[in-house]
């Protein structure tokens, strides 16, 4: 993009709540059911049905609003959202406008990797709640489209930025976060493929110093790789276009990932044009400071806090932590593993943040090594989350155990590793004495094969003592070798520089 041009994106998300039944009725969320079956006389609106707010979609709306540091209304109103389209079968939706349940906010991202990663705070506006549509299905019916109303009624938030982003890689950061942070908080299973969230992002370009552009709108995204794809496209054409001497109309537009462009859908509607107002079956939600401290005392630990903790406690760095909060799955088995290992986490007490000499790995980051290694690539080989791993945190502990006390090298840790992951034994300790696995320590043990290997090697050794460290290295693999990866990688260093002068 041409240095002269500025990009403003503002996102907004549907959030579905993981609630078992909808926001105004006791129909079923779960996904998948046959066409039509899970759609109820109030999710239709038949003549005489009241609608009854969902408790528990409001007690999420209240989670994520002290998650995000927002203000959650005292009061809050619903209003019917009017426009026509045939898989809403009120002619309204039932949302939020001018009082909306959640309000302001922020969430941290960061943004590329490496020495060119920054962190940015995005501000949010809003996060409302509302009733999903239904699903206008266009395919298998000879030339006709279906309707299915399963999805009539869901519970929904709404999640509104500020256009605070200003490059698609910013977006994704955010959509990213936000999908983790309403995980991490449990109020929706993040499942994009299902349509658990989706996003539509708003993009305008403008040249530096004058007004903001118009903006176009792009519907319905799930998934972040499409977010970056339409939003790239999206201001590339919109620069072109403007470069041209064309205008730009404010649109909504639907992205195809098979061409890789945006087309649009409908010019865009203002707020004025849904016609909105209070609706009348449905009283003001009032949220006192009693039900707000009730639903803070269920809220976990979040990912900044323990972001930070895991740097003090642990000693790790902001990278390691960082990673290890990516998920609180993710977390909860780096802890479970660290304690499982029945060692202190670090090695004495810590004075202050980081001042602590550290001779060897200790427990908490050699754990640490392990979740974002080889336990996570095998994890991404056999695409499965941490949560359905073989190999439990406390098998992972115990043979950390064994490398921290010495009974295992690295390298025949990973053997072990393999054997855990392949359900050839219950704990460490039971494959490392059925196989035979324990790491010698024994001087008397290692010196004869040292001699041999010394005895075997003289160009080697001539090498090293003429000061060829790569030779040095050469012998040290060969005793590795005689003694089938068995020796400590420590022991052999230390004897065969003594015998070698």
């Amino acid at each position: 993009m041409r240095s002269d041009w500025e990009v403003v994106i503002g996102l907004e998300t549907h959030a579905q709540l993981n609630t078992a039944s909808k926001i105004f009725s006791g129909a079923s969320t779960a996904f998948g059911a046959e066409p039509n079956v899970q759609a109820s006389a109030v999710d239709i609106a038949l003549p005489g049905v009241l609608p009854v707010l969902n408790k528990g979609a409001v007690e999420r709306a209240i989670r994520f609003g002290l998650a995000i540091g927002a203000e959650v209304a005292p009061r809050s109103v619903f209003a019917r959202k009017n426009y026509f389209y045939p898989d809403l079968p009120k002619g309204y939706q039932i949302s939020q406008f001018e009082l909306p349940v959640v309000q302001g906010g922020e969430i941290t991202i960061q943004v590329g990797e490496g020495d060119k990663a920054y962190s940015k705070v995005v501000h949010l506006t809003r996060a409302h709640l509302e009733e999903d549509a239904g699903k206008s299905l266009h395919e298998d019916f000879q030339g006709s489209s279906g309707i299915d109303l399963n999805r009539a009624g869901t519970p929904l938030l709404e999640i509104v930025t500020e256009p605070d982003m200003s490059s698609s890689a910013e977006a994704v950061a955010y959509a990213k976060a936000l999908h983790a942070l309403v995980q991490w908080i449990d109020i929706c299973d993040g499942n994009m493929q299902e349509g658990s969230f989706r996003c539509d992002a708003n993009v305008s370009v403008r040249r530096k110093g004058e007004p903001l552009g118009t903006r176009r709108e792009i519907k319905n995204l799930n998934s972040f790789r499409f977010l970056q794809q339409a939003i790239e496209y999206e201001i590339q054409w919109q620069i072109e276009t403007l470069e041209d001497g064309g205008r730009i109309q404010q649109a909504t537009v639907l992205f195809d990932p098979d061409t890789g462009e945006t087309r649009v859908m409908r010019t865009k509607e203002d707020a004025h044009d849904y016609r909105y107002f209070p609706d009348p079956d449905l009283l003001p939600l009032e949220i006192d400071a009693e039900w707000k401290a009730q639903v803070a005392a269920t809220m976990p630990e979040l990912p900044e806090a323990m972001r930070a903790r895991f740097e003090y406690d642990y000693i790790l760095t902001q990278y390691d932590a960082t990673t290890l909060t990516a998920t609180l799955a993710i977390a909860k088995y780096f802890e479970d593993c660290v304690a499982a290992t029945g060692l202190p986490p670090v090695p004495g007490p810590i004075e202050g943040k980081g001042n602590i000499s550290k001779p060897e790995p200790f427990v908490a980051k050699l754990c640490a090594n392990w979740v974002m290694g080889e336990l996570a690539a095998r994890l991404n080989k056999a695409e499965l989350e941490i949560a359905a791993s073989p190999v439990s945190a406390a098998q992972l502990a115990g043979l950390i155990a064994r490398i921290a006390d010495n009974t295992l090298s690295n390298n025949i840790a990973k053997k072990v590793f393999e054997a855990l992951w392949n359900g050839e034994g219950g704990s460490a300790d039971e494959i490392i004495e059925k196989q035979g696995l324990k790491q010698v320590t024994d001087a008397s043990a290692i010196e004869p094969i040292i001699d041999e290997v010394i005895a075997n090697n003289a160009q080697n050794v001539a090498e090293y003592k003429a000061g060829k460290e790569k030779a040095f290295n050469a012998l040290v693999g060969q005793v590795m070798k005689a003694s089938k990866g068995k020796a400590s990688p420590a022991q052999v260093n230390e004897l065969l520089k003594k015998k070698l002068g």
